[in-house]
C-alpha cells in the first residue's frame, strides 16, 4: 500500500497521532500547504499549485523541491491537483493534512472529494491533527479513536441499514434521513465500527487527546 500525504493550507496541529499517520509516507504539497512540512518532519517530493498564497519566505525555504505551476484561473483546486499527482504516482491511501478548517467551501469540497475517492477505492483521511474526517460509503469502516472522542456522522444522503458500535449510544440497522441529527455527537468508548447498506456521509471526530 502506497500512502501519500497531501499538504493543504487549512489549520493543523502536529499531534503525536498525526505524526504517526504521516511517518514514512510520500508527500506532495499544494501551494501554501508547504507551511506544514517542517512541523510534520516531511520532505515533499513535489509542490503544485498557482502559488497565489505562498509567500516569498516559504518559496525560498523550499527551492530544492520540484514545482508544477498552474495558472490562477483553472478548473480545479490546488489540492485536487496534488491528489491527482499522487494517484498518478501510485497512491492507494491519502492523508489530506490541513484539509479541515479555513474556508467552509474548501472544507466541504474536500469532503465531497474524499467521498469520490472512497468510491474509487482510495482510503482517505482528512485531518487537522485534533480533528479528523473519514468518508463513509456502503460497506464497513473501522476507526481507532481514543476513548472519549466525540464522533459524528453527517449524512450527505438518506442512509439505510446503518450500524454503529464502540460508542456510548450504539445503533443497529437504522435508517437515517438526510438532515437528521441522530448520528451527531456520540462518544467513542473504544475502536469505532460502522457499516452501511445504502447512502453516504462523512464521519467527523473531535479527538480526545491522550
Amino acid at each position: 500500500m502506497s500512502r501519500f500525504v497531501i499538504l493543504l493550507g487549512g489549520r493543523l496541529s502536529p499531534t503525536q497521532r498525526l505524526l504517526g499517520q504521516v511517518r514514512g509516507a510520500r508527500t506532495i504539497a499544494a501551494d501554501s500547504g508547504m507551511i506544514h512540512a517542517r512541523a510534520l518532519s516531511l520532505n515533499p517530493e513535489l509542490w503544485v499549485g498557482d502559488f497565489d498564497s505562498t509567500n516569498e519566505e516559504l518559496a525560498e525555504a523550499y527551492t530544492h523541491v520540484g514545482r508544477h505551476a498552474y495558472p490562477t484561473e483553472k478548473d480545479m483546486t490546488d489540492g485536487e491537483i496534488a491528489i491527482r499527482e499522487a494517484i498518478n504516482r501510485g497512491a492507494s491511501e491519502l492523508v489530506l493534512a490541513g484539509g479541515m478548517g479555513g474556508q467552509a467551501d474548501h472544507t466541504l469540497g474536500h469532503f465531497g472529494l474524499a467521498l469520490s475517492l472512497a468510491n474509487r477505492g482510495y482510503r482517505t483521511l482528512l485531518t487537522s491533527g485534533d480533528e479528523e474526517a473519514h468518508p463513509l460509503i456502503p460497506g464497513k469502516l473501522a476507526m481507532d479513536f481514543p476513548p472519549g472522542t466525540i464522533v459524528s456522522l453527517v449524512p450527505f444522503a438518506d442512509l439505510e441499514g446503518f450500524n454503529l458500535e464502540g460508542v456510548k449510544w450504539p445503533l443497529i440497522d437504522r435508517r437515517v434521513p438526510l438532515g437528521s441529527s441522530l448520528t451527531l455527537s456520540n462518544v467513542a468508548t473504544g475502536p469505532v465500527r460502522m457499516s452501511l447498506e445504502l447512502g453516504y456521509g462523512v464521519v467527523i471526530a473531535h479527538l480526545k487527546q491522550e
